[in-house]
């Protein structure tokens, strides 16, 4: 299998006009202006590719999977079962079946928690996470130490948005068995070091989640060489559709976890006296899946294999300087999260006005930006602040449009005066 890192489809040269004509949303104005659309780590526009494969399965194929004999049926398994394979080569996962179909990296991550964490966690067994956690990387753990009797760590994060690693050090012991780590902030853009931290959790025994939601449109992801156990992500932030993810998890481990939810497909034999389960991948997909959401991630996926993704990255690096030097030059505003490994966000505070003001005024002018704590309200509350304002970068922003955002800021700064 193909090395994540090392794709070999880089046909097509970086154009960021080109690119932006593959992105239909993109034309849209608000009122006298045109979109800048700059809330990416929420959800990501899709490319013309993906909506033609979603629309192409409606109009051509559409049915249900792994039980009809007809035609449609046997065009729309095939299609699904292929989307799999297309996510696991992306992954660099050993095998397909250790990618589950969920609704995203939420689902992801509470079917581990729910799963692998009410089977195998007891009383004083140690849950370690990190301070800068997504409440979908919190409140699944919290829910099964309450029922199990285990106790959540926290690694805490220093003022410029990294963790404290000696204290993540303090914290691993003999009782800790899950360490579950977002590899990037989606908040700060921090990029925290997964590869070694999970190495160094190995070495006491934990079992390891990645919480891949905001990584997978920036970075690179080969989750045999993080050596996780378990990686989630959710592919409307990868320009693929909403309700569809994927939760990758060692097969050893899979294969022990019973079912997270029970219904069709996932059984090889019910009576009302006993049932028995299929094995990898449907045992963890009961019912009807979002078969078109599959197959719009794999689409997806196949859109950015065309690029050379270290030009992407390079783009988007640059993009985050600009706009980070632009944006702290406006008076009032400081700038949360300066960690010298960032992807793709910028979150600010300006002295005097509140972050959903911002995003108003923002919106007057065109530009979509995220205002709120971002569902990591023990984050906020670290750096006593009710939220932050937000700016999220794809691939296909521009300097133009960075420089949008920091003129459109000015105003702000001069209307709250």
């Amino acid at each position: 299998m193909t090395k994540a890192g090392t794709h070999a489809k880089t046909s097509i040269a970086f154009d960021v006009s080109a690119v932006r004509e593959d992105f239909p949303i993109l034309d849209t104005h608000v009122g006298a202006h045109s979109l800048v659309y700059l809330d990416n780590a929420a959800t990501a526009q899709k490319p013309q590719a993906v909506i033609d494969a979603v629309s192409h399965y409606y109009a051509s194929t559409n049915a249900n999977i792994h039980r009809g004999v007809h035609y449609l049926s046997a065009e729309a398994t095939d299609a699904y079962d292929r989307a799999r394979l297309t996510v696991a080569k992306f992954l660099n996962a050993a095998e397909a079946r250790e990618c589950i179909f969920v609704r995203g990296a939420t689902e992801g991550i509470n079917l581990v928690a729910s799963s692998w964490g009410r089977a195998n966690l007891k009383a004083g067994d140690e849950i370690l996470l990190s301070g800068m956690e997504h409440h979908a990387n919190i409140v699944p753990w919290q829910l099964v130490a309450q029922a199990t009797g285990a106790v959540i760590k926290v690694i805490p994060v220093t003022d410029s948005g990294e963790l404290d690693l000696g204290h993540f050090d303090q914290l691993l012991s003999a009782r800790t068995k899950v360490f579950a780590i977002t590899h990037v902030s989606n908040a700060l853009g921090t990029v925290n070091p997964v590869r070694e931290l999970i190495a160094r959790a190995k070495k006491v025994g934990a079992i390891t989640l990645v919480d891949g939601a905001q990584s997978v449109p920036h970075l690179r992801v080969d989750v045999q060489s993080l050596d996780c156990d378990f990686f989630a992500f959710s592919g409307h932030k990868l320009f693929g559709p909403t309700g569809i993810g994927i939760v990758y998890g060692k097969a050893a481990l899979l294969e022990k976890m019973p079912p997270y939810q029970g219904g069709g497909d996932m059984i090889e034999r019910v009576t009302f006296e006993k049932t028995t389960f299929r094995g990898l991948p449907e045992r963890f997909e009961a019912g009807t899946p979002d078969i078109s959401g599959a197959i719009g991630l794999a689409a997806a996926i196949h859109y950015l294999d065309k690029f050379d993704h270290a030009a992407l990255a390079t783009h988007e690096s640059a993009l985050l300087t600009y706009a980070s030097d632009l944006v702290a030059n406006v008076q009032g505003i400081r700038i949360i999260g300066e960690a010298p490994e960032k992807v793709g966000v910028l979150s600010f505070v300006m002295d005097g006005v509140h972050p959903h003001d911002i995003g108003t005024v923002l919106d007057n002018e065109g530009i979509a930006i995220r205002a709120g704590h971002h569902c990591c309200q023990p984050l906020m509350q670290r750096y006593k602040i009710p939220g932050t304002a937000r700016a999220s970068f794809a691939f296909y922003n521009t300097r133009a449009e960075v420089e949008q955002l920091a003129s459109a800021l000015a105003k702000v700064r001069k209307l709250f005066s």
